[in-house]
């Protein structure tokens, strides 16, 4: 799986770090495997031939060499890693993926003498790290353009060539995670979570539940968050940032301000209001519980567009679930609306319409009487809209399966197990739910392969805290 880091404009600083103990001495033989210069002797096994500043200096050179304007941040770097469970590759096998990286993202092609100087890093037995300078040799700038995707693509191939675990397709579903720095500041700060992950649950909240630009923007500012309007000159919203208070940058001076793109894809401004829809004011829990059951039958009928806008639907409706659900479940529902957040948006699809979704929004607004009707109603009340969430996300789960969205088919499988733990935390035994006797529409989606049964959730991963962020190249 390559993932990209921060760009940066000191070289040696990030070579300080990939040939260094680690932040936490995690950190085990670093060496080079591969470089633009296949006899480029390794700092780490020959300093007598090579130090870090030599290889910095040799690095930079063609940056100095630019004929023109030098780029700003002008060090690339990506990490390249394993799956757990795969089995350890060989130096000579990683440099092989080092050359196949940097040749799909336009670093340095095949054949190409006068390319970006790079280097590839091994410090850890389950991945590399690959930097370079952005300028070629030449004296001219590379042409850097859709770098991810593209080594993706390189990705899949070295998997189904050596038998490695599969990674799910680049479709713009993923969350967006925290990077290194975050989550270092969040420790340091002695919060459970980061900044981004407090304000994507609470902007997805406040977008499930508004029905209007002003009511979304008051949602978020009663929330106790920060909001930042971008208007044009005629005063239309144009989009929105929001920060946390409390949350700041450069030594104190200024908030850290996320765009709502930033923290998820189905965030902006454009996504949030294709879920404005009129105020219910006449629901309750039972007729949400209703409504959610009914509208788990018309996904199993649903074809791949109408239920894209299904899905997206269910992820706000368990948002609000989680935020409005009693103290003794909400743990566990948070999380299944945490985990069934890949599942809410369809790769490939904007569109928001679907049979389904109808039923899914009137029950997200009907849940905003959630507290008052689970203290009148006791556990038992609880339980049943559980179990009615836990049939929709598992007919979200076949939907997707159906269309082979493999990794969006996990999420919900997740979401459900989670769904099924918060049942059983109200005293009552965990539904079993009956196999659903709808037919589930298979619709061909192009250039996915087809998916197998989800057959069981694995543990969540948790970030690399070895991983290195945006400070480590600034």
């Amino acid at each position: 799986m390559p993932k990209k880091a921060e760009s940066g404009s000191t070289t040696i600083d990030l070579l300080d770090y990939l040939f260094g103990p680690g932040d936490r001495d995690e950190h085990v033989d670093p060496h080079l495997v591969a470089a633009w210069d296949p006899d480029l002797p390794c700092p780490a096994r020959t300093p007598d031939r090579m130090t870090l500043a030599d290889l910095a200096l040799l690095l930079d050179a063609p940056v100095e060499a630019l004929r023109g304007p030098k780029p700003d941040e002008h060090v690339w770097h990506v990490s390249v890693r394993n799956a757990p469970g795969d089995r350890r590759l060989s130096d000579a096998e990683w440099a092989e993926v080092a050359a196949a990286m940097v040749h799909a993202a336009g670093i340095a092609e095949h054949g190409d003498e006068q390319a970006c100087r790079w280097i590839a890093v091994r410090h850890a037995d389950d991945h590399i790290h690959i930097a370079a300078t952005l300028a070629r040799q030449d004296g001219r700038h590379p042409r850097v353009r859709g770098d991810i995707p593209a080594m993706h693509t390189a990705a899949r191939a070295f998997e189904a060539r050596w038998g490695l675990t599969p990674m799910s397709p680049l479709d713009r579903t993923a969350r967006r995670r925290p990077v290194t720095g975050e989550a270092e500041k969040a420790a340091r700060r002695g919060l459970a979570e980061t900044a981004r992950e407090s304000l994507q649950r609470t902007v997805r909240t406040a977008a499930a539940l508004a029905h209007d630009d002003t009511d979304f923007l008051d949602r978020l500012r009663d929330a106790g968050v920060r909001v930042r309007e971008r208007r044009d000159d005629d005063g239309t919203l144009l989009g929105y940032a929001v920060a946390l208070p409390g949350d700041r940058a450069d030594g104190g001076t200024r908030p850290v301000w996320f765009a709502g793109s930033t923290l998820a894809y189905d965030l902006s401004l454009p996504r949030v209001r294709e879920r404005y829809e009129p105020l219910v004011t006449d629901a309750d829990w039972a007729l949400a519980e209703h409504r959610i059951r009914e509208a788990s039958l018309l996904l199993g009928r649903a074809g791949q567009d109408e239920g894209a806008g299904d899905v997206a639907a269910l992820g706000d409706l368990l948002a609000v679930a989680a935020a409005q659900a009693p103290a003794l479940v909400r743990d566990r529902v948070q999380a299944a609306a945490d985990a069934f957040e890949q599942a809410a948006r369809a790769p490939g699809a904007r569109s928001l319409e679907g049979r389904a979704r109808a039923g899914w929004r009137a029950s997200t607004r009907a849940l905003e009487q959630a507290p008052r009707a689970a203290r009148g109603g006791g556990a038992a009340v609880v339980l049943t809209l559980l179990i009615a969430l836990v049939e929709a996300v598992e007919a979200a789960a076949d939907w997707h399966r159906a269309q082979a969205f493999r990794a969006q088919a996990k999420a919900a499988a997740q979401a459900a197990v989670l769904l099924r733990e918060a049942a059983g935390l109200t005293g009552a035994p965990p539904p079993t739910i009956k196999p659903r006797t709808g037919r589930v529409v298979r619709t061909p989606h192009r250039g996915l392969p087809t998916a197998a049964p989800v057959t069981g959730v694995p543990a969540r991963p948790r970030p690399d805290p070895g991983r290195p962020g945006p400070s480590r190249t600034r």
